[in-house]
Parts: C-alpha cells; structure tokens; sequence
C-alpha cells in the first residue's frame, strides 16, 4: 500500500499457514511482518494507531547514527542492528563507497513482527523474493525471523567485503603509476568502510551474544542453530575485516613510497633535461661574447659552434645515461 505518491512503501507480508506461501497483504492483521523503508510522518502514525508499536522504537530505528543494541519496553522488543549497504552521499568516484544503515526489528507482543530502516535493504529483498533462507520462514514465527534476519546480515557482510576486495585488486595496478590526490582518497574511502564495518559487526556481535542467552526472546531448540549459524559468519565478516584493514593500511604505506619514488623519478628526468640544455646554452653563450675569436666573421664558424654543441650534449647524454640519470 502507498500513503504518498512518490514515496516509500510500507510492505505487509504474512505466511499463508495452510500452503506456507508468503503472500503479500493490503491490510495489517495480527501474525503479519510489516517492512517499513524511508517511510513518512504519515505512515509512521499509521503504524502505530493500528499496531500500538511503539514510537520511540521506530524513530531510534531510522536515526542514521543509531548502533546496535536491544531495547525492551513492556510487551515490545527492539533488536536493532547495523546492516552493509552503498554510500549514496557525496560527490561521485571510480570506486564504491560502503557505509551501514541501521535496521531495527520489533516484536510488538505475539501480534506483528515490524522491521524498519531508512531505505530499502538488499537483505530483506532477498526474503520478500522468496529466495532460500534456514529453516523454515514464517510471519508467525517472530523470534525466528530475527534470527534469519541476523543470519542473512552476516551473510551479507561477507558478499559486500568480497566486493571490496576486488575493488582493491583492480584498485592495485593504478598505484604503480601514479601521482594523484583521487587514488589516495579512493584508499581513504576503503579505509573508512573497514572502519564502519568493524564497529558495526562488532556491536551486531554482542546483540546476538544476548539474544543466545534466551532471556529476551524466547529461544526455541530449532532457532539455537540458526543463530549459532549468524554467529559464526559474523565472527568471519570480522576476520575478514581484520584482514583486509592490514591489506589497506600496507597499501597505503606503500602508496606514499610510490608517489615520492615517482616524484623521485620525475625530477631526476627534468634535472637530466635541464643539463643537457644548459650545455650547448653555455658554449653558445660563451661565443656570444664580445671578444675576439676564430672564424668569428666567417660562415664555417657557425657550424663549428653547432657542431661542438651537437657533440657536448651528446657525451654530456652517454655521461647521465651511464649514471641511469636518463
């Protein structure tokens, strides 16, 4: 359903409990999922008059700057998390830039299940698709849900860091040749997301941490593995992070060994340069005096200074380029 033209959809999904399709819905009712993205003023109050959620949970969830954690309040539960997603802000470069957007998952009593986030989120695309999720999905089974949302988040971290490590593959070669400010900002940017994807695998860690000790939402026996799963691919999304954060660091140390080699290189040409002009410039000069010398009226003169030009610079040349000046 759209409450404003142009904007953002809330998505009502509920599993069909006698073919266990998930279908989607025009109205809220209890046992439902509800996706909010980017969703307005209106549609927020809407939510809350007809699911009683409360307000707090869902604006927290929809501040950018909002970090991993749980809330209980009464009968609701807010599992907030941090999930990878492309940086949209800023001017644009060759390379992607990664950040991550909070996603909060709220379980208002036994009723409803809401996710809400600032934008769409390839992860819950995945399952509103229908793609293979562990276990069993189903709108009814709430605390399961959060444990596959958690599972596919982690998922998630790994897929974008591959990403990430082939822009850095691709990213290598240009560092042999150059001399540009944009190739160390595209390092500062990689930089930048290994940073927000440390801190946020590891508040997502200590989230599940709690969540496994089955006091704030009940932990039945078949769940155990899907979380013990999310678990485990967070701690490698963390690996990886930590791995590919030397990689970068080395990069970019080597980074300011090439440009000032490079720079080395260059002034060592131009000074090279600079000799091999200065020397047919001082015999010239040097003939240019108002003094007496031979062939100083006479046509042949000139080709003798060309030619002693001619020849100074070419052994002045053999002299730099044994020196591997040239």
């Amino acid at each position: 359903m759209k409450f404003i033209e142009g904007r953002e959809m809330v998505e009502i999904y509920r599993t069909n409990e006698n073919t266990g399709v998930l279908e989607k819905e025009e109205k809220i009712v209890k046992g439902s999922w509800i996706n909010l993205y980017n969703p307005s003023k209106e549609e927020i109050s809407r939510i809350i008059k007809e699911t009683g959620v409360d307000k707090d949970f869902l604006e927290d969830s929809l501040d950018s700057e909002e970090r991993s954690h749980i809330d209980i309040e009464d009968d609701q539960v807010l599992v907030s998390i941090n999930v990878p997603a492309y940086d949209k802000s800023g001017k644009k470069i060759e390379t992607k830039k990664y950040t991550t957007v909070p996603l909060g998952m709220i379980i208002v009593r036994d009723d409803y299940i809401i996710t809400v986030s600032s934008e769409k989120l390839d992860v819950l695309s995945g399952i509103t698709n229908k793609k293979p999720i562990l276990g069993e999905f189903a709108t009814y089974k709430k605390s399961r849900i959060i444990f596959q949302v958690l599972y596919k988040v982690a998922e998630s971290y790994i897929t974008y860091l591959d990403r990430i490590n082939r822009d850095i593959e691709n990213f290598e070669e240009k560092l042999e040749r150059t001399m540009k400010n944009q190739e160390l900002v595209q390092l500062i940017h990689f930089q930048k997301s290994m940073i927000y994807f440390d801190a946020a695998l590891k508040s997502n860690q200590t989230v599940m941490e709690r969540l496994k000790r089955g006091k704030i939402i009940k932990l039945y026996e078949e769940d155990e593995d899907i979380l013990e799963d999310a678990t485990i691919e967070n701690r490698q999304a963390l690996e990886m992070v930590s791995t590919y954060s030397e990689v970068l660091n080395g990069m970019i140390e080597v980074f300011g060994t090439i440009v000032s080699n490079n720079l080395n290189i260059v002034m060592k040409f131009l000074t090279s340069i600079t000799i091999l002009l200065a020397v047919p410039t001082l015999i010239s000069g040097l003939m240019g005096m108002n003094v007496e010398f031979p062939f100083l009226t006479n046509v042949i003169g000139f080709w003798w200074v060309m030619i002693a030009c001619i020849a100074t610079t070419i052994l002045t040349w053999v002299l730099l380029k044994k020196r591997d000046m040239m």
